[in-house]
């Protein structure tokens, strides 16, 4: 089996060149390409055709965000794992919603980074920890919202013609949980879990559980 092939994007040299030697130097990965900027990131994309490309937020001419949209848009098959000291939500959503598969802060070890990469790549979303947890805090209030103070739960209209559960269980999708998780947080089976998640694939026209995340926070779910 080939090496997973990679680019690292950060606008901080030592950084960059740290992070590429780490990871070049890790079985089953190959740094192929740096870039100090959104848009090298983006020509460095076009130029190698990666596997993954390990994005900072934060960079000049073009930033992370938008880098992540572009390469998204017109490579679907190159995977975009953010890497940044931000985990704030603005910056997560953002970053999700651009077409990111991950999001790891930058106390992420080489192990953690390695393993995001080959998830991300596999069409899996990855998630740091933190990050995961703003989500599912964000979820919780995700399907449905008070009608009047004190008054009852009126449910939110879903697009692509989600059910309320389904939505729930998309939600925790996006947060990261795997489906014995959700099966626990909803208090049923992982059977079930599944015949969800078949179905929301199946409502939304996507493929695998990165293109339902996608999904998720360009529709406002989470």
């Amino acid at each position: 089996m080939s090496d997973l092939r990679l680019v690292v994007a950060d606008d901080q040299a030592s950084i960059r060149e740290a992070l590429a030697m780490m990871l070049d130097m890790t079985p089953g990965l190959s740094v192929v390409a740096t870039a100090g900027n959104g848009e090298e990131a983006v020509a460095m994309a076009a130029e190698h055709q990666p596997d993954v490309v390990l994005m900072d937020l934060r960079m000049p001419k073009l930033d992370g965000i938008a880098a992540t949209a572009l390469i998204t848009q017109q490579f679907p098959e190159i995977a975009v794992v953010v890497l940044t000291t931000f985990d704030d939500d603005d910056s997560i959503v953002a970053a999700l919603g651009a077409g990111a598969r991950g999001y790891l802060t930058k106390q992420a070890g080489r192990e953690d980074i390695a393993r995001a990469a080959v998830a991300a790549a596999a069409g899996q979303a990855v998630l740091d920890p933190a990050v995961q947890a703003r989500l599912v805090a964000a979820a919780t209030g995700s399907v449905s919202k008070p009608s009047a103070p004190g008054g009852p739960t009126a449910p939110k209209t879903l697009p692509g013609g989600l059910s309320a559960r389904e939505g729930e269980v998309l939600a925790l999708i996006a947060a990261g949980r795997s489906n014995r998780e959700i099966a626990a947080a909803l208090f049923v089976s992982e059977a079930t879990v599944k015949t969800h998640v078949n179905n929301i694939f199946s409502k939304l026209g996507v493929r695998d559980r990165a293109q339902a995340v996608h999904y998720a926070f360009t529709h406002g779910l989470v």
